[in-house]
């Protein structure tokens, strides 16, 4: 018997490929499959089932291309209504891959159909749990995704997830080892450890959900402090539940490189937004107008769903070159399929033909330093409301990324205005988006808050409130 974890820092998503005697077993899989076919090919094994623990929200799963591409069948557990083809579990029963066995454990609370599956080993002893988005390492699940399908509040399913855990998972045995489907940095938890693995007991030791007093306690826990879920959340959890083009499908029509003359004429003939996935610090230099600059290094694909939100949503491409197959697959693990070409040649070939540019005012902390005058000087802070009351720029406004499409309106396009974040990613994020909709006077800050936070500029700490714009 083999596990092993498949984890993908961009979305702190882990994916499962069990082995035992000939046969494997997927759980969670990514969009693009082609590795786990390669991986059972070179492990001479025949793929027999793929395991959903759950419809996803931030991540379109592949289970439906690497069903079509091996024939095994997808498996979900009780609750779930998929529509296309797939076994629907009952609650404890078990599947065999090769001389061990994977038993269903409906644990409902993050959505109805929840399910952690209970691998056994080859003498039937209890080894670890795949426990999906039901207990993650730190945190569990947020209840607050599945209201609208399960007709019920953020409150009652934070009582069903407690009685999950209850029932289900904390009579397991100590040494049990924990697989969950999501590590820090995704918006599935709001409390996750840096760790991928940990065993039951460790958990039960440290995790702030599971050392409730009682159900009461763990229901008032677990939904303190939850923030907004991203808006396309609801549309990949559709995907995943109806279905969606094959990735080699996507790739092929987002693989479509366009010279610059055909690039622009695309553009205009439909509603693409242009997309630069550079740097920010390449983007600041001279990049496209109306293009938004989300760099592929960095959270591209969460930030991408965060800021652009309908997965629909038309795409035209700005990237590094040799970097587009890249980009195409990661726009698809979560749903964004559109992708209609990309910029031959990027930046260099679009200047190379005469075409219009713009860069962004970014500047270094130490003249920020230098301009700073308290009581005068505007700076907005796009950080998350959590890092700002830390610590931040005195008299700074607090206007995180997340919601830029409701506070955008609130700024006075003729006032100057300071930008950052922690570190420049974000804030040139926001300065794209600023800039497409017309606002120009601002300074943008070149290493963020880490930065500013070495200087003399005032700062104030652990203030909870944050400071309110004026329309």
């Amino acid at each position: 018997m083999k596990v092993e974890q498949i984890y993908t820092g961009c979305l702190a998503q882990g994916a499962y490929y069990i082995t035992s005697n000939g046969e494997a077993a997927i759980i969670d899989p990514l969009r693009e499959v082609q590795p786990y076919l390669d991986r059972a090919k070179k492990d001479a094994v025949t793929i027999k089932y793929v395991f959903e623990t759950h419809f996803h929200a931030d991540f379109v799963s592949g289970h439906l291309d690497l069903s079509k591409k091996t024939g095994a069948p997808i498996v979900y557990g009780p609750n779930a209504n998929p529509e296309f083809e797939a076994i629907i579990a009952r609650d404890e029963q078990e599947f065999s891959i090769g001389n061990v066995r994977i038993k269903v454990l409906h644990t409902p609370g993050h959505t109805m159909e929840s399910t952690t599956y209970l691998l056994k080993d080859e003498q039937g002893k209890d080894y670890c749990i795949f426990s999906g988005d039901t207990l993650f390492l730190g945190d569990v699940g947020r209840p607050d995704l599945a209201q609208k399908a399960a007709h019920m509040t953020q409150e009652q399913l934070a009582g069903m997830l407690y009685d999950s855990l209850i029932t289900k998972i904390m009579p397991l045995s100590d040494d049990v080892i924990v697989y969950p489907a999501h590590g820090a940095g995704s918006a599935c938890g709001k409390n996750m450890m840096k760790e991928t693995v940990d065993t039951l007991g460790n958990q039960k030791k440290m995790n702030y959900a599971l050392n409730q007093p009682d159900r009461d306690s763990f229901i008032k826990a677990v939904t303190d402090g939850l923030l907004p879920p991203p808006a396309y959340f609801p549309l990949n959890v559709a995907m995943n539940k109806k279905g969606y083009d094959s990735i080699d499908a996507v790739k092929a029509r987002g693989l479509n490189a366009l010279a610059p003359e055909e690039f622009e004429q695309l553009v205009e003939a439909t509603d693409a937004l242009m997309l630069d996935t550079r740097t920010p610090a390449d983007y600041a230099l001279g990049h496209i107008p109306q293009s938004i600059n989300i760099g592929i290094k960095g959270d591209f694909a969460p930030w991408v769903g965060a800021v652009l939100g309908d997965v629909k949503q038309q795409l035209m491409l700005i990237t590094d070159e040799g970097a587009e197959e890249e980009v195409v697959t990661r726009l698809a693990r979560v749903g964004f399929d559109q992708v209609l070409g990309y910029l031959k040649g990027g930046i260099s070939a679009w200047k190379d033909a005469g075409k219009q540019t713009d860069t962004v005012k970014r500047i270094t902390v130490s003249q920020f330093e230098h301009e700073f005058k308290l009581n005068e000087s505007m700076v907005i802070d796009v950080r998350r409301e959590t890092e700002y009351a830390a610590s931040h720029v005195d008299q700074a406004y607090s206007k995180p990324l997340a919601y830029i499409n409701e506070w955008v309106g609130n700024i006075d396009p003729k006032k100057h205005f300071y930008l950052h974040c922690a570190g420049g990613y974000r804030s040139m994020i926001a300065a794209s988006i600023l800039k497409a909709r017309g606002f120009h006077h601002f300074s943008e800050i070149d290493g963020g808050f880490n930065a500013i936070n070495k200087t003399s500029v005032p700062k104030t700490d652990f203030i909870c409130q944050s400071k309110v714009m004026s329309t």
